[in-house]
């Protein structure tokens, strides 16, 4: 078994399904641990662009794959209630084998909200909503019937059958860096953390603070699996690195310095950056390739990169 876990972000704006699935298949027949989505109604980058939904294109994946996980990163606590998504979660689970990756977070493109009529609330809201969503959750796939009264969201004896595969429930996973609302929630609740890529230059500073909320909370840090939303600029050496880093910074420029946060370089330099962070605790990836989708880099990492762990 790898001691790290490598998973791929699939593309999902202006690309055809079939593709999509012919590269989730590959990193199935590769070996990868995960394929991921993310969780918006809108395009990124220009809002009217084609982009497809994404619990309904995960539960396709999941059909057209064997052995490889399936997740969103992250799924938007306020598109689908929480009842009815710990349902959806349970179902997804038991049809692919216990191959779910569940991860949630607040939602934060007001626009999207504004554009199918959700009601866009403040940051704190967001994080309420977001914790009373996760007891519901557990509480929904680990008891018989579960009940609940909260600010936000309620749940009278509601029954979640049949339940997850996976023992006691699916890990959950929430995606987030805040430090004043979402670091002190996923200390007490998480199963797992992803520090989003936005985020990850600041992975040391983020970490120091959650291991003092975990503290605050008389919870052990080691409890909550670390992993790290990044992009990729893979190269065979360091003349086609500096073809690459350039086409990369300016696709994924958003995130911040691609050269310093990301996993970047030749093959060993990659290892070797991957190696740093293992010692931080950082066990899993969702991996943005700098030329997405691109089967070769995928085969590549997989040969080069991926069997080092």
């Amino acid at each position: 078994m790898s001691r790290i876990d490598f998973g791929v972000m699939l593309r999902q704006q202006k690309i055809e399904y079939s593709q999509i699935r012919e590269t989730a298949q590959l990193c199935d027949e590769l070996g990868y641990h995960s394929v991921w989505l993310y969780d918006h109604i809108l395009g990124m980058g220009a809002i009217e662009m084609d982009i497809y939904e994404a619990w309904t294109l995960m539960s396709a994946l999941a059909e057209a794959t064997e052995k490889i996980k399936v997740g969103t990163m992250v799924l938007c606590n306020s598109f689908r209630s929480p009842a009815l998504l710990a349902k959806m979660a349970a179902t997804l689970d038991v049809i692919s084998g216990g191959r779910l990756e569940f991860a949630l977070g607040a939602g934060w493109f007001e626009p999207e909200y504004k554009a199918y009529g959700y009601p866009f609330p403040d940051n704190v809201t967001r994080v309420t909503q977001l914790r009373e969503a996760v007891q519901i959750i557990r509480a929904m796939w680990t008891e018989e019937k579960a009940s609940f009264k909260g600010k936000h969201y309620r749940i009278d004896e509601a029954y979640c059958n049949p339940k997850p595969v996976q023992k006691p429930h699916p890990p959950i996973m929430l995606g987030g860096a805040g430090e004043k609302y979402m670091l002190p929630l996923i200390a007490r609740l998480a199963d797992e953390w992803n520090c989003p890529a936005t985020h990850v230059g600041e992975f040391d500073n983020k970490l120091a603070a959650l291991k003092k909320y975990c503290q605050d909370a008389g919870r052990d840090v080691s409890e909550i699996g670390i992993s790290q939303q990044t992009v990729c600029v893979l190269a065979k050496d360091e003349a086609e690195y500096a073809e690459k880093l350039p086409k990369a910074q300016k696709r994924y420029g958003f995130f911040g310095d691609i050269e310093t946060l990301g996993i970047v370089g030749t093959p060993e330099q990659c290892i070797e950056k991957i190696k740093r962070n293992e010692e931080k605790g950082v066990t899993k990836y969702t991996i943005f390739f700098s030329d997405i989708m691109n089967q070769d880099t995928i085969k590549f990492f997989a040969k080069e990169v991926m069997s080092a762990f």
